[in-house]
């Protein structure tokens, strides 16, 4: 089963992602973004990180975008009943 190791910030809306994604791709550290930015109670304190996952663990739309990344690329906004995401891939 193939596995990435991803991190994400979860935002409440569209604007707030588009913001998000502006401010990493001048550079800010992606794991420093999730801490101050992401909404995810369960991840933010720890960059956003969700470890390794498998293809079929996520939801549709996000496990797309992330399984699309190559390593150290970061995501545009994708949307999911939870709110926002901005994903990064770290490796495979």
């Amino acid at each position: 089963i193939e596995k990435i190791h991803v991190r994400h910030i979860l935002l409440k809306s569209e604007d707030d992602a588009k913001l998000a994604e502006k401010v990493l791709k001048g550079g800010a550290d992606f794991a420093q973004t999730a801490k101050s930015l992401s909404i995810d109670d369960a991840t933010a304190a720890n960059g956003g990180d969700l470890g390794w996952l498998a293809r079929g663990k996520m939801l549709k739309a996000f496990e797309d975008a992330a399984f699309a990344l190559k390593p150290g690329k970061i995501s545009a906004p994708v949307k999911t009943q939870f709110g926002w995401h901005i994903i990064k891939r770290e490796e495979r």
